[in-house]
């Protein structure tokens, strides 16, 4: 709808295999079912929601250097690159947009090597480990976000 604020929600590397990909980490639910529920949210908060999954970076970057013209905030759970893309964080930097990042897991109860994140130096905030609900908090927060 016009006038409503539109908010890009991205996911990286194979979140496309949600549900069956180590379950008893990322859960039974799959990326169709997180987007779902998001949409179910966004319209509930008077948001327009974008909803994309790549499992390539340049793809990502492309996704947020468009969002700067088209989008009002980013949600992003970019997976393993958000251990390892500076261009990923230079992009979201460049984009000057409210940027919230979600995992589906604790990160911080898995390896070490999960306790760096490159997107968090760009996102305004971080929700790890409450599954595909992290998604659907971090739209409650988006939302008060662009309001401001």
């Amino acid at each position: 709808m016009p006038g409503q604020p539109t908010i890009l929600i991205l996911n990286g590397p194979n979140l496309n295999l949600l549900g069956v990909r180590e379950p008893a980490t990322y859960g039974r639910e799959t990326l169709a079912d997180i987007e779902e529920a998001c949409m179910e949210r966004a319209s509930a908060l008077g948001l327009a929601v974008e909803f994309r999954q790549s499992n390539h970076e340049g793809q990502l970057v492309d996704w947020i250097q468009e969002a700067r013209e088209t989008a009002d905030g980013i949600i992003i759970n970019a997976g393993a690159y958000t251990h390892t893309s500076i261009a990923i964080l230079d992009a979201l930097r460049a984009s000057e947009l409210p940027v919230i990042e979600v995992h589906l897991s604790n990160v911080y109860r898995r390896e070490a090597f999960r306790h760096h994140s490159y997107v968090s130096q760009a996102a305004r905030g971080v929700i790890a480990g409450l599954g595909g609900q992290g998604y659907e908090l971090a739209l409650e927060a988006m939302a008060r976000l662009v309001q401001e």
